[in-house]
């Protein structure tokens, strides 16, 4: 049975929208039918939003198939770089740029997210909102874009680090010291306090894959 979707959902979107969600995950083969059946679309617009997602790096090829890309240590690594420094960015210009109506949304995110620190998928899902409404707050619509595509590339994390033991409650802490740095217009503030919220996001990532090694071994 074909998934509800948005009417203006497009083929593009809803595979990576389902990549991002983790329905499909690194290592998993993409079938061009089963898509189309999935989605309630013709092969057409799957092929062609396959074609997208290869070029972006999100599929790679096995033999004749496509599967979810995985990223390696570096790569992991790479990313989390890149995004602490965009992100930063995105925190400094938010506290020169941003509205007093974007600031209020902000902390209001913060404390409605704090009813999900039980879910660590839906606190996922509320968490990239959040960084979402940062971006926006900076308003450089180029910052946007690049940032965009570094989250894009978040997807390929088979778990998400807010499952592990504290975090949950910690990161959103993390966040309410980021929009507090925001609303005084401290972007130096800012921009430390959420690459600092992305170090420890990536140091307990870290600590969750050693452990799934550790595991793997025993």
């Amino acid at each position: 049975m074909p998934e509800s979707r948005p009417p203006q959902a497009d083929a593009y979107s809803m595979v990576l929208a389902a990549i991002d969600e983790g329905v499909y995950k690194p290592g998993d083969r993409l079938v061009e039918s089963e898509l189309a059946e999935r989605f309630g679309v013709s092969r057409t617009p799957i092929r062609e939003a396959l074609q997208r997602l290869e070029t972006q790096s999100l599929l790679t090829r096995d033999g004749r198939s496509l599967i979810v890309a995985s990223l390696d240590h570096n790569q992991l690594a790479e990313l989390y770089v890149v995004r602490a420094e965009l992100e930063g960015l995105a925190a400094r210009l938010a506290a020169r740029h941003a509205t007093i109506e974007e600031v209020r949304v902000l902390r209001d995110m913060v404390e409605a997210d704090r009813a999900l620190v039980a879910d660590p998928k839906a606190l996922s899902r509320a968490n990239r909102r959040f960084h979402k409404q940062i971006h926006l707050a900076s308003h450089n619509r180029f910052l946007v874009q690049q940032l965009d595509l570094v989250h894009r590339s978040m997807a390929l994390l088979a778990s998400t680090s807010l499952a592990a033991e504290g975090r949950g409650a910690a990161t959103l802490d993390e966040h309410a010291a980021i929009v507090e740095a925001i609303a005084r217009g401290d972007g130096e503030a800012a921009a430390q306090a959420l690459k600092e919220h992305i170090s420890r996001a990536f140091e307990t990532r870290l600590k969750l894959e050693s452990g799934d090694r550790r595991r793997k071994d025993d």
